[in-house]
């Protein structure tokens, strides 16, 4: 798996296209893109153009890639990303994230739109992913050979870039608050039973994505840091009845305090 040739044939076109040096890559979340109309001199290419870039829509993701100057760095942001209860797929990313060993592998951030368990992070709040859990089943690692599959998830959320965002936080006057991730596959909302057992195993923060995305970005090398964007309380909780509505709209509202975030966070990367 780690040596798909469609990683350097990605590379290839995208160094065609003018993209060369990448100081940082970000994939967005639901809702998030117009963090991407910060970028300058951009250019723009749509996943269909690149071999091995999912396909298909879900309201809230663009689907391209759009990569220039933000804040004085070189930035390759994907405009959506693809999920496991699309297609069945959990390394249904693996091309975009493993060709980013061509250029440097850069530092990976990851955004998400994530459900809340916790009253100190309320709708419209930004919190930094500290760990996770994966009680699902699938891995994209499976079918992976050689011993590289065998990946160690200690400190899989680097704790430098960590240390970066909370600093940028503070700079920015940003509340940031911070816990553990419990991935679900999606895309029927959790049940109030599934939140109260999230809750007893220790998550903060319940959503539909981002693990495979780590589990893959470690196998490559890549250093990663999560942002979840928090759209509603879990199911149950505090009047919580996630919807995707809801999901897509609160997440486009905290876009602001995200897009500053990062302002701060690439300033000083």
């Amino acid at each position: 798996m780690a040596a798909d040739p469609a990683f350097d044939e990605v590379a290839s076109i995208l160094a065609d296209r003018g993209i060369d040096a990448i100081d940082c890559a970000i994939v967005l979340g639901t809702g998030l893109g117009a963090v991407a109309e910060d970028i300058q001199d951009a250019i723009r290419i749509p996943y269909a153009d690149l071999p091995g870039f999912p396909r298909g829509e879900v309201s809230g993701h663009a689907r391209q890639l759009c990569y220039g100057t933000l804040h004085g760095r070189k930035v390759l942001i994907y405009q959506g990303r693809a999920h496991y209860y699309e297609g069945g797929d959990s390394a249904v990313m693996r091309v975009p994230l493993g060709m980013l060993a061509a250029f440097g592998s850069p530092p990976l951030i990851l955004t998400n739109a994530a459900g809340s368990l916790s009253l100190d992070m309320r709708p419209g709040s930004l919190a930094l992913i500290t760990d996770h859990i994966n009680l699902n089943g699938p891995n994209p690692l499976v079918g992976d050979t050689g011993d590289g599959r065998f990946v160690p998830m200690v400190d899989a959320y680097d704790p430098h870039l960590r240390g970066r965002f909370k600093r940028a936080a503070q700079k920015a006057a940003i509340p940031l608050g911070e816990g553990v991730y419990m991935w679900f596959t999606g895309p029927s909302f959790e049940t109030p039973a599934e939140i109260r057992m999230a809750k007893l195993l220790g998550a903060d923060l319940v959503g539909m994505s981002t693990v495979p995305e780590v589990i893959l970005a470690r196998r490559y090398g890549l250093r990663v840091a999560g942002l979840s964007i928090v759209t509603n309380m879990g199911a149950g909780l505090h009047g919580g009845t996630p919807h995707h509505t809801e999901t897509r709209d609160v997440a486009g509202l905290a876009a602001g305090a995200l897009r500053r975030l990062l302002r701060a966070f690439l300033s000083e990367l």
